[in-house]
């Protein structure tokens, strides 16, 4: 079993229907701690959905569910987290903060979180 990472999901949403949704599950489910932050609240599994970023939680990933645009609020919490990875989704591809991030000593990886669990790779 691999090492657990705790993890942000920026973009979360308590909509079970989407791809944010389903990470977080499977991210419960491999006992990775998680921490949701998105747009709408709610809870996923007994976890809340937050409006803020958390700056008291100590991170080991971010994976993204947020279009580039709407990452730009976020450029400095994702930064200042101490977070050692960012995942970037399909569809969340961000050149410029990867930029930012890499300068900052933080990996960035262009995959998808879902494929990533299910394989082992996360």
């Amino acid at each position: 079993m691999s090492q657990q990472k705790p993890t942000l999901v920026l973009g979360a949403t308590p909509n079970e229907n989407r791809y944010a949704y389903r990470a977080t599950t499977m991210l419960i489910a491999a006992n990775h701690p998680v921490f949701l932050v998105g747009n709408k609240t709610g809870n996923i599994q007994g976890v809340p959905v937050r409006n803020g970023f958390p700056d008291d939680e100590t991170v080991h990933t971010i994976t993204l569910y947020l279009g580039a645009p709407r990452q730009r609020n976020y450029y400095k919490p994702i930064l200042k987290s101490g977070a050692q990875r960012i995942i970037f989704n399909p569809g969340t591809q961000n050149p410029e903060l990867e930029e930012l991030a890499k300068k900052e000593g933080i990996e960035c990886v262009n995959a998808c979180n879902l494929v990533m669990l299910a394989t082992q790779q996360f």
